[in-house]
This record gives structure tokens, C-alpha cells and sequence, in this order.
């Protein structure tokens, strides 16, 4: 297949295309393993390859679901592949062969989507920026010396680079948005509950995590909800019931809207000109589409949002350092882990039960305040990240103080939805120093519909942005 017209269709398009017979599951893979080798030297997206298991389901006969024959890249983070490696980004699990598939990837196999690679991400998923010491940085296409983002930073470049149109990315922290942002893409970080996380995990960071894709565009996120929606047995969360079709929402405009917007972080850290500037201008479309925008404030205990997010997040990544050092048999070694992740562990160990408690009910205090705003509004448009993708280093994780300082001002907004459990979304509407800025919106838990409608309807009457060539 021609790799022009391989990298011009969404991943509908192509399956229409295989659909259609105008080509076939092995000619689109071979299309995809030729993009692998021409960009992922500049970028280094892809860290792991299983052509041969590819190879395998296109001729045992592909499901005739709505991605059928469509190449689909699986983060390496957590989501198992049965008998590939997840190595988590980490010198720690660099040799943990997954026994079965994760429910999840049974759900995109049932889809069609045909699984040949795994992508780039930080250790154990706690950078803004994808630059792991045993994977490598990925880096952005728009610009080889910037940050793709993280933890989802390959997934993202993967489809920036053209090597797939959609690929499976995970957000415990803004993890799917950031890299979005980052990459000038779409990215839908699901409500908590409406995919599940097992049958591995009950829960990702005390219900922050979701999992979901990054695509080029809406309708290709949307039917990918559709295929993967839904929990399982004994899944501690379950979101409101979903309607009959995301991807027929994601066609529909919606009816006007009550739209929330604001520029500043919780935390009071500065937010680049820049970003503010997309953020406004995507208030300002959206009140040219006729929708009621008005300005408004995050609630005050959301400035407790931070703090709780770190307790969680460092009790809940010592205990899986721990387990792994137990199942190996052994003590862990000074050179397992990278600086800042155990300088989170140390620090999650230090944490008492009452403490970790604690953190919980400030993140549903927080989820309740976001609540009652918005009884006031439908969606919160906001920046989604403080500054724009910034250069590879700047987030070293061998400099823990000097990261902690960074961060906070890299990811002011990205995760307060993850602490409330909210839907929210990256847009790629602007852009500047040819680099994509992207602008978050959030919406009412559950209601990830009302976000199709809209970014479908932006996405229709603006398109996104592409910096001029």
C-alpha cells in the first residue's frame, strides 16, 4: 500500500478500505512495519515488535468488528500481551512476559485491530515526559529536541509520526492528555469505571487511572470507546451507563452549552502566554458555535488536589515496587530504579495508613467540589498544560529535586480530572513556534457524550491545527 495514502485515513478509513477489499490486513501491517522503520529511528516510538503474532491473527481470520485488518500499537505500561514483555519502562520488569492477555486488549483484538508493537513510556508512568533509562526518549515529531509528553509519550508520537492512526494509551495524571497536547492530537481521558482495568488491577491509583487511545480524530476515539466500554466482575467502579453509540454522538452537534473557563491552575503556578492564548481562543469558538460561556474558578479545595495526588501516588508505586522486588526473590539493587522513582517510593513507605486514608478523602472532597460546579456548567475549558512541550531533559528523572521543581510547572491542570474521576479531553486546535498546544476540556462525570459532541463539532468547523509549511 502506498504510504501516502496509509498515513491520510484515520483508522476507520483503512478499515473501510479493508472493508471495501481496495486492501488487506497484511498489506496495511506491512504499510505500518514500513513506517516503523522509516520514522522510529528519529522518533523511538515503538520499543517492542511481535510482526509474527500479527501475522498469526490476520490468518487465523480477523473479527469483523469496526477497526477490522487496522494496525494498533499497545502501551507498554501495565496492559498485558500475552507472551510479550511489559516492561513497564522500567530496568525493574524488563524481562515480565505477560501470561494472557489484559481484558482490555481481548476487547481491541475482538475489534478487529490487529496488535504487532508496543510503545515507548516512562518508568512505571511517572513522568510528563517519555525519556525512560532502559527504553530511551521518544521523541516529538514536530520537533526531535522536545518532549512528546508522557506517560503515553510513544503512543503519541506513534501516531504523530504517521506509523498508526489511533494507539492504546493509559492516564493515571494526564498521561493520554499531555502527550496529546504535546503531539497535536485528540486525546479522551474516559470517565473512572467506564473501561476496565483488569482482570491484573481492581484499580490504578486509587481509581486515577483510565485507559482509552490517542487518534488524529474524534469519531476514531469515540467507536473505540464503543469497543472497549464496560466493565467486568468485581470491578470497584462502574460509570453512569453510556449511550447506544459514542461514535454516532461524536457526528452530532450539541445543543448550546454552558461553558466554564478559566486560566489559572489550582495550585497558583504561571501558565505560559501561549497556552493561556489556546485556551481563551477555544472559549471564544465555542461561544461562536452558540454555546454560553462565562468565566469561573476552580473550587477552593482544589488547591489540596496536589498534595494528595503525590501521597496516592507514591504509597500506591512503593507497593508495586515491592511486590516485583518480592516475586523476584530478592532485595532490590541500587540500579533497578531510576532517582525520582525511588525517591517516590522512600517516600511513599513513609506514609502511615492514616495519611494515605487521608489523601483518599481529599481526592473525593475535591471530586464532590468539582461536583457542585458543575450543577452551574455542562464543560471547563481550561489550558491543558502550563507550558509548551518543553525539551527533552528538562523532566530528568536523575535530578529529583530539580524534577519536582519542573513539574509542577509543566502539568498544573492535567490531573484534578483524574482525582475527580471526570471525563476529560486534549483538542489540538492551536499552536506556536510550530508546536501544538493543545487546550483541555473537562466534562460532568460519566458524561464523555457531551465531549464527542463538542469536539466533533470543533473539529469540524475549525479542523485542527498544522503548523504551516
Amino acid at each position: 500500500m502506498d504510504l501516502d495514502t496509509y498515513r491520510a485515513q484515520d483508522a476507520l478509513g483503512l478499515a473501510e478500505l479493508v472493508r471495501t477489499g481496495a486492501v488487506t490486513p497484511d498489506e496495511l501491517l506491512d504499510a505500518a512495519l514500513a513506517m516503523v522503520d522509516a520514522v522510529n529511528p528519529s522518533c523511538n516510538a515503538v520499543v517492542t515488535r511481535f510482526e509474527g503474532d500479527a501475522r498469526r491473527a490476520i490468518r487465523d481470520g480477523l473479527p469483523d468488528g469496526p477497526f477490522r485488518g487496522v494496525p494498533f500499537i499497545i502501551k507498554d505500561l501495565w496492559t498485558r500481551v500475552a507472551g510479550v514483555v511489559t516492561t513497564n519502562g522500567s530496568r525493574l520488569f524488563a524481562d515480565d512476559v505477560a501470561p494472557a492477555d489484559s481484558e482490555i486488549v481481548r476487547r481491541y483484538r475482538a475489534a478487529g485491530l490487529v496488535l504487532f508493537a508496543k510503545s515507548n513510556t516512562p518508568e512505571l508512568g511517572l513522568n510528563a515526559s517519555t525519556e525512560s533509562v532502559l527504553l530511551g526518549p521518544a521523541r516529538n515529531p514536530w520537533d526531535p529536541t522536545r518532549s512528546t509528553g508522557g506517560s503515553s509519550g510513544g503512543a503519541a508520537a506513534a501516531v504523530a509520526a504517521g506509523i498508526v492512526p489511533m494507539a492504546h494509551a493509559t492516564d493515571g495524571g494526564g498521561s493520554i492528555r499531555i502527550p496529546a497536547s504535546c503531539c497535536g492530537l485528540f486525546g479522551l481521558k474516559p470517565s473512572r469505571g467506564r473501561i476496565t482495568l483488569g482482570p491484573e488491577r481492581s484499580e490504578g491509583w486509587a481509581g486515577m487511572s483510565a485507559q482509552h487511545v490517542v487518534s488524529r480524530t474524534v469519531r476514531d476515539s469515540a467507536a473505540a470507546l464503543d469497543a472497549t466500554a464496560g466493565t467486568m466482575s468485581g470491578d470497584p467502579y462502574t460509570a453512569p451507563p453510556a449511550p447506544a453509540a459514542y461514535l454516532e454522538e461524536s457526528a452530532v452537534d450539541p445543543p448550546p452549552l454552558r461553558v466554564g473557563w478559566c486560566l489559572e491552575p489550582p495550585s497558583g503556578a504561571p501558565v505560559d502566554p501561549a497556552c493561556r492564548a489556546a485556551a481563551e481562543a477555544t472559549a471564544r469558538r465555542c461561544e461562536a458555535l452558540g454555546h454560553r460561556v462565562a468565566s469561573v474558578a476552580f473550587p477552593a479545595v482544589a488547591a489540596d488536589a496536589a498534595a494528595a495526588q503525590i501521597t496516592i501516588i507514591s504509597v500506591h508505586s512503593a507497593a508495586t515496587v515491592d511486590a516485583r522486588a518480592t516475586a523476584l526473590g530478592r532485595a532490590l539493587a541500587a540500579d533497578d530504579l531510576e532517582p525520582v522513582t525511588a525517591a517516590m517510593c522512600e517516600r511513599g513507605r513513609l506514609f502511615s495508613g492514616a495519611e494515605y486514608v487521608a489523601a483518599v478523602q481529599a481526592m473525593h472532597r475535591v471530586g464532590r467540589a468539582m461536583g457542585e460546579l458543575f450543577e452551574t456548567i455542562d464543560v471547563l475549558v481550561t489550558p491543558m498544560l502550563g507550558r509548551p512541550p518543553v525539551e527533552l531533559g528538562t523532566l530528568d528523572t536523575r535530578d529529583p529535586p530539580r524534577f519536582g521543581r519542573e513539574i509542577a510547572s509543566v502539568t498544573p491542570f492535567a490531573g484534578l480530572a483524574n482525582l475527580t474521576g471526570q471525563p476529560a479531553m486534549t483538542l489540538p486546535l492551536d499552536g506556536a513556534d510550530g508546536l501544538p498546544i493543545g487546550t483541555q476540556v473537562l466534562g460532568r462525570f460519566g458524561d464523555e457524550a457531551t465531549l464527542v459532541r463538542l469536539a466533533g463539532q470543533l473539529e469540524r468547523t475549525h479542523g485542527w491545527w498544522r503548523p504551516a509549511r
